[in-house]
């Protein structure tokens, strides 16, 4: 699953300087604003986060000092919206959703985020993610 893909520590840091911070649920916020970028910047990123810096929209935030950018809550509802609006029944993507994930052998717990690593400590964030530090990181962070 495209969401899924994106579920990494290198991401989440990417999210994190970005967005001045990022909980648990702004990073599942992140991560669909990063699909709704469409195929091309969401395989950038799942290859790169750091690649985000050269976004239109993340270059402006950082300097208008916003913090908003990529975060698209809406993006999370899409498919469910959509399946209501084929079938009619306001339950059928949820009742759809839950029979495919019983399916689906892979266990959830499982994941592999890559390296964990601290998102506050300046000099690792300019090491791992260059081009996101110098547009998000102040000199002296």
């Amino acid at each position: 699953m495209v969401h899924d893909a994106l579920y990494r520590w290198d991401v989440w840091a990417a999210a994190y300087l970005i967005g001045g911070g990022c909980s648990d649920d702004s990073f599942m916020d992140f991560r669909a604003g990063v699909i709704a970028l469409g195929r091309d910047w969401y395989e950038c990123t799942a290859l790169d986060p750091d690649s985000l810096a050269e976004h239109p929209a993340v270059i402006e935030a950082a300097d208008a000092h916003g913090d908003e950018a990529l975060f698209y809550e809406d993006v999370n509802y899409a498919a469910s919206g959509a399946f209501e609006r084929l079938t009619g029944n306001p339950n059928a993507f949820h009742e759809a959703w839950a029979e495919y994930r019983s399916a689906d052998e892979q266990d959830s717990d499982a994941v592999d985020m890559g390296e964990d690593f601290d998102f506050d400590d300046a000099d690792e964030m300019h090491r791992r993610l260059p081009g996101l530090a110098r547009l998000y990181l102040r000199a002296g962070d």
